[in-house]
């Protein structure tokens, strides 16, 4: 099965420490099934002195989340939701939220 999660989609978290938030996708990674949403799992990390951080420290960054743990935001009811696909009468492939019936994207 292919990854329904597209980068830039809006997804809420739906297990673990970060339950409840939503973000934008920033980027997916498909062979590990894992996704990395805009300020949600937030993790610390040690880094050197370089160019973009001078002084070294530690920084936020992102982590990632599994993609079994996020579910799509239906535009409609604004929650979570299931994803289908449905093909266009001009030929395009949509998602469709299961809950709701509308078009995502």
């Amino acid at each position: 099965m292919g990854v329904r999660i597209k980068k830039g989609d809006t997804v809420v978290v739906t297990k673990g420490r970060s339950k409840g938030k939503r973000g934008k996708v920033l980027k997916v990674l498909p062979k590990k099934k894992r996704v990395i949403v805009e300020k949600v799992n937030l993790i610390k990390k040690h880094t050197k002195p370089s160019q973009a951080h001078p002084q070294g420290g530690i920084v936020d960054m992102e982590g990632s989340l599994s993609i079994s743990n996020v579910m799509l935001v239906d535009p409609k009811t604004n929650r979570g939701t299931r994803v289908g696909f449905k093909v266009l009468d001009d030929g395009r492939k949509v998602k469709v939220a299961r809950g709701s019936g509308e078009t995502i994207d």
